[in-house]
């Protein structure tokens, strides 16, 4: 079971930083991509580990080498991870 994040709320600074450091999975489909800017934006189904509904939301994108497989309309799968409100993508299939 996950004890770290319960309904949003953060037990301890601890906690919050093991959840900041977990990576999530996620599979989604890519609606714009912002290479200059390093976003892109994905519609994705939901994070259950999160409690997210599916929604589209804007990520980060560590690696500019991953905007060769974010082409706007293609179904991925793809892993985040959170930096403070900061949601950033890791790697994509």
């Amino acid at each position: 079971p996950d004890a770290v994040v319960r309904a949003g709320t953060v037990r301890s600074a601890a906690d919050a930083k093991a959840a900041a450091a977990a990576t999530h999975k996620a599979t989604g489909v890519v609606k714009q991509t912002d290479p200059a800017a390093g976003k892109v934006t994905l519609t994705h189904d939901p994070v259950k580990e999160l409690n997210w509904p599916g929604m589209t939301m804007g990520f980060v994108v560590k690696d500019a080498a991953l905007f060769k497989k974010l082409e706007p309309g293609r179904k991925i799968e793809f892993e985040f991870v959170q930096q403070g409100n900061t949601f950033i993508v890791t790697s994509v299939k």
